[in-house]
């Protein structure tokens, strides 16, 4: 069997609760004990960052993708599995999908949410049935549930939206669904 790829979405900043930065910590052992493979953002800093050292530090393998605008900005992660350098952020997101299995998103900025309403929207589109699930570490993407329920209710997208993408509260409960629906 083939080994499993999670690419993780998340903030190049830690936040200001230090649990989101446990959680990072957490799923990259997870990915790690799991023999899956780390795909996401190749960068060193805020939880990009503290996913790609936990797995690693647990004998993960890891796939970085970063465009060269950003290899200072998010100081490029350069002792990974597998480093790749895109020229921009369009090529940077197709690599990080297309070299996954599953999506999971941690707490994160615009980056974040850009990157889930794409492969969601890809998802309503019938491109794709990856697995989509968001970490909501004490309640983050609650603001995010409420804006897609919103848009549900005003008839801007069909119910069905919603079970596109499944949310979990902590790593163990994701760790547990991707399993499930990896295997």
């Amino acid at each position: 069997m083939q080994k499993r790829s999670i690419c993780v979405y998340c903030g190049s900043r830690d936040g200001v609760n230090p649990n989101y930065a446990s959680a990072a910590e957490d799923l990259g052992k997870a990915i790690a004990t799991e023999e899956w493979q780390l795909v996401y953002g190749a960068g060193d800093i805020g939880l990009m960052g503290r996913v790609a050292r936990s797995c690693q530090s647990a004998g993960g393998e890891t796939f970085g993708v970063i465009p060269t605008h950003l290899m200072q900005k998010e100081v490029g992660k350069r002792d990974l599995s597998r480093f790749v350098v895109t020229e921009n952020m369009h090529e940077r997101k197709k690599v990080m999908f297309m070299n996954a299995n599953a999506i999971v998103v941690l707490p994160g900025g615009a980056g974040s949410l850009d990157e889930f309403f794409e492969v969601l929207t890809w998802a309503q589109l019938e491109l794709h049935s990856k697995p989509i699930i968001l970490l909501n570490v004490d309640g983050y993407w609650q603001p995010l549930l409420n804006l897609i329920e919103h848009v549900v209710e005003n008839g801007f997208a069909d119910p069905s939206l919603k079970a596109l993408f499944i949310c979990q509260p902590d790593v163990k409960s994701a760790t547990d669904y991707l399993r499930e629906a990896l295997s």
